[in-house]
């Protein structure tokens, strides 16, 4: 709701200037926007709010599909709305106190070129980072993994700077490097002696430790981005080990320290290779690898994706939606107005004002589909009203919201055109705050930028 944040608060600043030319006090006007805001949210709780369990189709469908509706991949928004309710529900993490929790930083987004974005697909219930193995000689295919997880060098043990030693004898030159030689194998050795068959380190690995690797059947992965090895650790369970080193001054490599998985993998994908990791046995991850013909689009199709998931994400935890389509914002309107008459002091132009902005949405929304925006609204606000003041056979009238394919208003639950309660209040709240913030400035003081001296 980034954009709708934006509309509404420039829009709110916009007529509250004009209340101020009109000699209103800034705090009056903030004051109303204030009581405005509550109302309206109060109003959209009790009226507008739709429990997800009483519809019938699927929602989180409807959801992803209406926030990607208006972004970049709007056009496959069917292959992808299935692969972010997909990747939701996969992560689902229930608390101590039984509250489900659905986090969207367990989903791993990653991107690779080539082909069209129709052939992005969901990894379920695995992690893949954008790396190559660390020598071809290692396997490209390890079931079951045994995962270890290093935050220091796999090289050639040197002697820590301004450490000299004496030597006497040219023989005992040659037993140093030597002994230098048996503490990397050894560190090795044991690592492999643990279990392990697949290693990840944020460090380097250089040729001495990979030969013993790749005698092992090890499949190694160097550099790999912290962000990334943490992510790693928590699916499967592993521990990052900064040295090893424990307590009794000895290095060694306890077992418990490997996470486990079920398959990791080495695959091409598009011009890039990526490391799969499958059937995590910690917590739940998942992947979604986008495609796409260039850099713009992966970037773009990215946030888009983020997008849907946070709403679907806030869908699942908050169990509540509201009609999309420009739907609330009208409903809100007509309802602020008549609030807005309850109040005999300077307020109740405030409130009006206010009511007056959210109509910006519905109003931008027609405009970017090239259709009569005046038309369209006064259709739509013709349905509230009459939902708020008919029968029983026009109470369905306050679901309207607006059909920008056709061209007409139509009722937007049936329709599918769902947004999630959660974002749609905090919207308004992140709206109203940034305008009240902003009015309160009295004056701007300029400083004139330096000259330049000839």
């Amino acid at each position: 709701g980034t954009t709708s944040v934006v509309i509404v608060a420039a829009e709110l600043i916009k007529r509250a200037n004009e209340l101020v030319k009109n000699n209103i006090h800034p705090t009056t006007i903030i004051s109303g926007y204030r009581l405005a805001m509550r109302e309206a949210i109060k109003y959209i709780q009790a009226n507008l709010s739709v429990p997800v369990d009483a519809l019938e189709q699927d929602v989180l469908l409807s959801i992803a599909k209406t926030t990607l509706s208006s972004k970049f991949v709007g056009a496959e928004s069917e292959l992808f709305t299935k692969i972010i309710v997909d990747a939701m529900k996969s992560v689902k993490i229930v608390n101590p106190d039984g509250k489900a929790k659905y986090p969207v930083s367990q989903v791993n987004i990653i991107k690779s070129h080539g082909q069209s974005s129709s052939e992005s697909v969901l990894v379920a219930g695995g992690y893949a980072i954008q790396m190559a193995r660390a020598s071809q000689e290692m396997p490209t295919h390890v079931t079951p993994a045994k995962i270890a997880l290093l935050d220091f060098d796999l090289k050639k043990h040197r002697m820590s700077m301004g450490v000299n030693i004496v030597i006497d004898d040219p023989q005992e030159l040659e037993r140093v490097r030597q002994k230098e030689m048996d503490l990397t194998k050894e560190k090795i050795k044991k690592i492999i002696d643990a279990g392990t068959n697949v290693l990840f380190t944020t460090k380097g690995i250089d040729d001495f430790a990979m030969k013993y690797l790749v005698d092992a059947g090890i499949l190694a992965a160097r550099r790999v981005d912290k962000k990334d090895i943490k992510r790693i650790a928590k699916c499967t369970g592993a521990q990052l080990l900064l040295t090893m080193a424990n307590m009794d001054g000895e290095e060694s490599f306890d077992p418990k320290y490997l996470g486990s998985a079920e398959v990791v993998t080495e695959e091409r994908v598009g011009d890039n290779d990526f490391i799969f990791i499958k059937g995590c046995k910690a917590t739940k991850a998942t992947t979604i690898l986008l495609r796409g013909a260039n850099e713009f689009m992966l970037e773009e199709a990215e946030r888009s994706v983020h997008d849907a998931l946070c709403a679907v994400s806030r869908t699942l935890e908050s169990n509540s939606v509201v009609p999309g389509g420009g739907c609330v914002e009208t409903a809100v309107s007509l309802h602020l107005e008549d609030y807005a008459r309850t109040f005999d002091s300077y307020e109740q132009w405030a409130i009006a004002e206010f009511a007056e902005a959210l109509l910006v949405i519905p109003k931008t929304l027609a405009q970017n589909a090239a259709l009569d925006a005046i038309d369209l609204l006064a259709a739509l606000r013709v349905r509230h009203h009459a939902a708020r003041t008919g029968q029983d056979e026009k109470k369905d009238y306050k679901w309207y919201g607006l059909d920008l394919t056709n061209g007409v208003v139509r009722n937007s639950v049936t329709a599918g055109v769902l947004e999630p309660m959660v974002s749609k209040l905090k919207s308004l709240k992140f709206a109203t705050e940034a305008a009240i913030t902003i009015l309160r400035i009295d004056d701007l003081i300029k400083i004139a930028p330096e000259q330049d001296q000839q």
